[in-house]
């Protein structure tokens, strides 16, 4: 899995050289990521990737907000999105339906228990169905789980993600 990682992206992520010392638990996040991140679904691969950044920034995690901040610009062609995700997410240059997505999960993030009906409710008004409304929420979930490790373990972005889609 990392060489075929290393073989597409020209280096290994510090994230699985930092999980790998469990490589059950390690083949265990990355089917999940992958399950949340790359299948068909109703948000694009930009707009998860922009829920990971605004909800890593909001949990103070350099590691995947360096990381995957670099994803988002280039599967966004933006480069400026990603550092306007990780640092305040209500002035970032998103449409209305990405905003609602993005306060939903930031709040999801930092308040869950003030989650009620009416959030998910404005997310509907926005056109986003409850598959939808899922996986906002259970990406939100697995990157909590991950900015922690990512805390836990000290890990340092690899400077490749510094400089990944700017230009």
């Amino acid at each position: 899995m990392m060489l075929a990682i290393q073989e597409k992206t020209g280096f290994i992520p510090n994230v699985f050289l930092g999980l790998a010392h469990r490589p059950d638990e390690l083949r265990a996040f990355m089917t999940y990521h992958d399950a949340l991140m790359e299948r068909d679904s109703g948000l694009t691969k930009a707009e998860r990737e922009m829920i990971v950044v605004a909800t890593s920034g909001a949990n103070s995690c350099m590691y995947c907000v360096v990381a995957h901040g670099a994803i988002l610009r280039i599967r966004a062609k933006d480069p400026f999105i990603a550092d306007q995700l990780a640092i305040d997410p209500s002035k970032a240059n998103l449409d209305a339906r990405q905003q609602a997505m993005i306060a939903f999960a930031v709040k999801l993030a930092r308040t869950p228990e003030d989650l009620e009906q009416a959030d998910h409710e404005a997310l509907r008004d926005h056109g986003f169905s409850d598959d939808d409304i899922w996986d906002i929420g259970a990406i939100t979930g697995l990157f909590a789980m991950s900015n922690r490790l990512a805390h836990l373990a000290s890990m340092q972005p690899n400077n490749e993600f510094f400089t990944m889609g700017r230009s």
